[in-house]
């Protein structure tokens, strides 16, 4: 199943038969889709901006555009949900929807707010689908950085968001099952696996087990607990729970991988909060992505800061 069927196989409406009509091989470099109410629908592709035709055709012309309404969304919703937006209430919570293969359908719309916090959304105004691509090889330059003889050294990977960070991640995953290390996913959002009813939707490697949908602190632990991990990889780290259970797993003699959002090496730490103690005592590597027009680079930093690689990885 392809990228395009893998979007629109739960969806349905005028969306769904826009999105069907665009060419096939071009779907494949989308990074994002947005739709939102009574405004032109937009793709993102190598990080520049495209109208979406109401024939499927991407153009930089704001010509026959594709302009959905309210229903057009509510619909995409409702059938993605396979009509039972409360059976996704969870996810839709916290703003978003992971499909099968790993992509991420951001929701926007009206808070419903229960004791002071909300429970879900309603009234839905837009839709943004992040494209989930594997790029197998694309860490293969990257990994003997982060291997001291046999020993996988823990690591942090830096960007703002849609630079590759989670793309660079999978494919090391992959390349360490590969070399036979037991590497147990905590994958919170399905970003990583792309697992559906239990099956993941992108190649990790024979060696690797997957806690899917569960919180990150809490998967982390039962990982670490019952499937004696040589490395714990996680996307999106940060906050207080994650980071103490992230120090009972270094501490543990596990390595770790991660992404954090950030400009670099500092502002990740900072984001984190994991501090620059804990970064300097147990994290050897950070690699910084950094986006051109043609490619995206990453610098590799020991704990000290200090470059000691630069590779491109897509």
């Amino acid at each position: 199943m392809g990228i395009k069927d893998e979007i629109i196989f739960s969806s349905g409406g005028r969306i769904r038969d826009t999105l069907n009509a665009v060419d096939n091989n071009e779907f494949e470099q989308f990074e994002e889709l947005r739709f939102r109410t009574g405004c032109p629908a937009f793709v993102k592709k190598r990080n520049r901006e495209f109208f979406i035709n109401t024939d499927g055709r991407i153009t930089k012309k704001p010509v026959s555009v594709f302009v959905p309404v309210k229903d057009d969304i509510d619909t995409f919703i409702r059938l993605l949900s396979g009509y039972s937006v409360y059976a996704f209430e969870e996810e839709i919570k916290n703003g978003f929807i992971t499909v099968q293969g790993g992509h991420r359908i951001g929701i926007t719309g009206r808070t419903v707010l229960k004791d002071g916090k909300i429970s879900s959304l309603t009234d839905f105004s837009g839709i943004n689908i992040r494209i989930s691509h594997q790029i197998k090889g694309c860490g293969e330059n990257i990994l003997p950085y982060l291997l001291k003889g046999t020993q996988v050294l823990s690591t942090v990977i830096i960007s703002p968001p849609g630079e590759g960070k989670t793309t660079l991640l999978r494919d090391l995953i992959r390349l360490l099952s590969v070399k036979g290390k037991n590497v147990s996913v905590a994958d919170e959002r399905g970003e990583i696996a792309g697992s559906f009813n239990g099956v993941a939707g992108n190649d990790l490697g024979d060696h690797t087990d997957i806690m899917d949908g569960c919180p990150k602190n809490e998967g982390m632990l039962m990982l670490l607990r019952s499937m004696s991990p040589d490395v714990i990889a996680v996307d999106e780290l940060g906050g207080y729970e994650e980071i103490r259970s992230v120090e009972l797993i270094l501490t543990s003699g596990v390595s770790f991988l991660c992404t954090v959002h950030g400009s670099g090496m500092e502002d990740a730490v900072n984001r984190a909060g994991m501090g620059k103690s804990l970064c300097m005592a147990y994290f050897k590597r950070f690699i910084e992505l950094k986006r051109t027009l043609s490619n995206i680079n990453a610098v590799i930093r020991d704990e000290n800061g200090s470059v000691i690689g630069n590779e491109a990885i897509i």
